[in-house]
């Protein structure tokens, strides 16, 4: 199993170098080697870190009604396009950016604008995933 470095774990994760710091100082992980000899984190201890950071405690949806996506981030919106019938929404939810496309008068309901918290629910039949070079 591959051992990553502070820097690209914390890049993945969409948290800063000194946050994994900290959560290796109050054993929230194990701290691993590179090889190298540098402090590092193993890949299934990122892993289930990984899945920890993505749950948000408590949920964001409404107690009121339950979602089957399950892909869901928080973030902050950044732009918005309106024309007479769609908008455009862009959103930045930690390293990501997510766009989606709805009608105006969903956008226009739920007060979408620049600078506005929300929760981006994602749920597709088809995902692509590549390694990097």
């Amino acid at each position: 199993m591959a051992t990553y470095r502070f820097a690209e774990a914390a890049g993945l994760l969409g948290v800063s170098d000194d946050t994994l710091r900290r959560w290796a100082d109050v054993g929230r992980f194990t701290v691993s080697r590179t090889p190298d000899g540098r402090a590092g984190i193993d890949g299934t201890e990122l892993a289930r870190l990984a899945q920890q950071v993505a749950e948000l405690p408590g949920g964001h949806a409404a107690a009121s009604h339950r979602v089957s996506a399950r892909n869901q981030l928080r973030g902050i919106v950044t732009a918005v396009k309106r024309d007479e019938v769609m908008a455009q929404v862009e959103m930045s939810c930690g390293p990501y950016r997510v766009v989606s496309l709805m009608s105006r008068e969903a956008a226009d309901a739920l007060g979408l604008d620049v600078g506005v918290v929300a929760v981006a629910s994602i749920k597709a039949t088809n995902v692509v995933v590549e390694l990097p070079a």
